[in-house]
């Protein structure tokens, strides 16, 4: 079964087929786990490029309501209580770090390509034309606008949203030092996809479904974060247009494993003389590629320590069966940095104390899970650039970690563009009254 989750959930999908998600609309939260974190500091800092936390905190509410009319689950809300969230503070507290509470709403990977799907559909009913399985190749100035070059053509166009996502980012980074966009350097979050028994966890997800950990390490002083967290889900491999392989997790409302999953990154700044995190993500990404032979590297975490690779023998008298099995049984010392290692056996360490037998030799490691999060661009509190009438959007941009801010930062660019055009107030409140 867990060779063919995700198979068969695209083959269900293809029946239909509402939304074209086959060939990328919705871009990779699509197929996430479809986690929205009802707080505007998790998943980006949307409270900071408003400078109301007010404000932020309404339009993340504003987005959970489209998403409810467009098909989430009403019923799907995590709130922790607060006698339990306060036990885990006092936990983090113990081992050095921090828990941050929030409330979640879990649309699952099987809902979230239904809502994105309907949002298509009504999109496509009220005369947006979509145009999918096309690259963008180059973006080119014009004194009326935009001339957007791609595998189909040329389009003009007089206001320009720049949304590529994290598989876009080297990409939106390129064309933004073409064009003069003001730009900074960006962060990158490396590190694992960690798969132990769902009852392990359950302590924690119990309360939480995806716990927010954040710690910082003693030897290097690095900031070290669980992030999203698939109580009995799946590991699932991800594919990158240059030939790299990361890994990723989902969760899905009708179909369970008896495991669970989370990422553990290690945030990594660069600066002077080397600013490009893209090009040192890639550079890890395909060495990772090499030693898998195209595939994830899975390792057990005993053999990390051990310094020695695993070996499917190994893997196999584990207590954890792993959910994925397109991988290559390796080492992973190998292929991340030693600091990186380093800073992830810490954390690992440090976390056992909160989760108990989280340290156990038998849990799997998956690696690489690069998330990339491009340069970040300088934009106004409606997300245009110092290009007059040209916009950014999302995670591509470097202005968002998540779906809650990646969709915030979308609806603040179309705000930008109605108030451009005169239309903000009547034009948006004439769109919410035709929403299903």
């Amino acid at each position: 079964m867990f060779l063919s989750v995700r198979k068969l959930l695209r083959q269900e999908c293809s029946k239909c087929n509402p939304c074209n998600i086959l060939y990328g609309i919705g871009g990779a939260g699509t197929l996430s786990s479809g986690i929205i974190n009802l707080r505007p500091d998790i998943g980006g800092d949307l409270d900071k490029l408003l400078g109301s936390w007010d404000e932020a905190e309404e339009l993340i509410y504003y987005i959970d309501e489209l998403f409810i009319k467009f098909g989430a689950p009403k019923d799907r809300v995590f709130k922790p209580e607060p006698e339990a969230v306060g036990e885990l503070e006092r936990a983090a507290a113990k081992i050095g770090a921090k828990f941050i509470p929030t409330i979640q709403r879990h649309i699952g990977t099987d809902n979230a390509i239904k809502v994105i799907g309907n949002i298509t559909k009504f999109l496509e009913k009220h005369g947006v034309h979509i145009i999918d399985n096309t690259k963008a190749e180059h973006i080119n100035l014009q004194q009326q606008g935009f001339k957007v070059r791609t595998t189909r053509g040329e389009y003009t166009c007089k206001y320009l949203v720049l949304a590529p996502g994290r598989g876009g980012a080297a990409w939106l980074s390129r064309e933004a030092k073409r064009l003069g966009m003001v730009i900074e350097p960006g962060p990158l979050d490396m590190g694992i996809r960690v798969e132990i028994p769902a009852y392990v966890m359950e302590p924690i997800t119990s309360i939480i479904m995806d716990p927010k950990i954040i710690l910082y390490t003693k030897a290097y002083d690095d900031k070290v974060r669980t992030f999203c967290t698939n109580p009995h889900g799946f590991v699932i491999e991800e594919y990158y247009e240059d030939g790299t392989v990361g890994v990723n997790g989902e969760t899905y409302t009708t179909i369970k494993s008896k495991n669970t999953n989370f990422a553990l990154l290690v945030t990594v700044k660069l600066t002077d003389p080397l600013e490009d995190t893209i090009a040192y993500g890639k550079s890890i990404a395909m060495l990772a590629t090499k030693l898998g032979g195209g595939k994830p590297l899975i390792q057990r975490f005993g053999d990390l320590e051990s310094g020695r690779r695993s070996t499917w023998s190994r893997i196999e008298r584990s207590t954890v069966e792993p959910t994925l099995r397109n991988v290559t049984p390796g080492d992973i010392g190998m292929a991340l940095p030693y600091r990186i290692v380093e800073d992830l056996i810490e954390a690992i360490h440090r976390l056992d104390d909160i989760i108990p037998g989280l340290a156990s030799p038998q849990t799997l490691l998956y690696a690489p899970e690069i998330k990339y999060y491009s340069v970040k661009v300088k934009v106004n509190r409606y997300m245009e650039t110092n290009i007059d009438n040209l916009f950014v959007a999302g995670d591509g941009a470097g202005l968002s970690r998540g779906i809650n801010v990646a969709a915030a930062t979308g609806v603040l660019a179309a705000r930008g563009i109605l108030k451009k055009m005169g239309l903000y107030g009547e034009e948006e409140e004439l769109i919410t009254t035709r929403l299903p």
